[in-house]
This record gives C-alpha cells, sequence and structure tokens, in this order.
C-alpha cells in the first residue's frame, strides 16, 4: 500500500510503504521545518495511533532538516520500541552525529 501525504509549508512529500513483515518504512523526501513539522506528525498520529512497535524512517532523498525534525524524530523514538533512519544524506548524518542522537536512532546506510 503507498500513500503520499501533501506536508504542505516547505516543499515535503512522506509516502508510507509497508516491509513483508508490516513494518511502516515512511519515506520523506524534499524539507522538513518549522512550517511542515506540525502536518507530518499529524499525519503519523492519526495513521498509527503509536499501535505499532517499529518504524522506520527512509530519508534518502530527505533534502533539509531543522531542530523541528529531530524533535519529531525524538517523539516518536519515545513512543516506539525501535526507530530505525535508513539512508540519512551526509548533511543530515553530520547533524544526528553532533547532536548525540546516534545511540538514539538506529541508523542504516
Amino acid at each position: 500500500m503507498d500513500d503520499v501525504v501533501d506536508l504542505g509549508g516547505a516543499k515535503a512529500r512522506l509516502e508510507e510503504i509497508y516491509d513483508p513483515s508490516g513494518t511502516p518504512i515512511l519515506k520523506l523526501s524534499g524539507e522538513l521545518d518549522l512550517s511542515n513539522v506540525g502536518s507530518f506528525r499529524a499525519a503519523i498520529d492519526a495513521t498509527y495511533g503509536w499501535t505499532v512497535d517499529r518504524i522506520v524512517f527512509d530519508l534518502s532523498d530527505l533534502g533539509f532538516m531543522d531542530s523541528s525534525g529531530l524533535a519529531m524524530l525524538l517523539s516518536v523514538a519515545e513512543r516506539v520500541e525501535t526507530l530505525e533512519l535508513r539512508n540519512p544524506p551526509p548533511t543530515i548524518r553530520r547533524v544526528i552525529e553532533m547532536t548525540g542522537l546516534t545511540g538514539t536512532f538506529h541508523i542504516i546506510g
């Protein structure tokens, strides 16, 4: 099942995919910042209601993320057992590393 949500604000796109085990993979592209992070968070809350224990974020097409995006990821990490970040671009990976959050997020790629 594929679902695309227009997040408003800065140009961003959220595509929802499920792996064979049923784990949601949320592919985020564009920019995640203060102008759209609320819509992004609301879309995740409405879809999952925090009934899943693992969420994967595919960040390979994310061009920019500010501190509000990091705060949103932390909020999700507090509610699920495992939060996996796949393929963060080098600039976003550096921000995660510099803020000391590599122990909080399971980073792949």
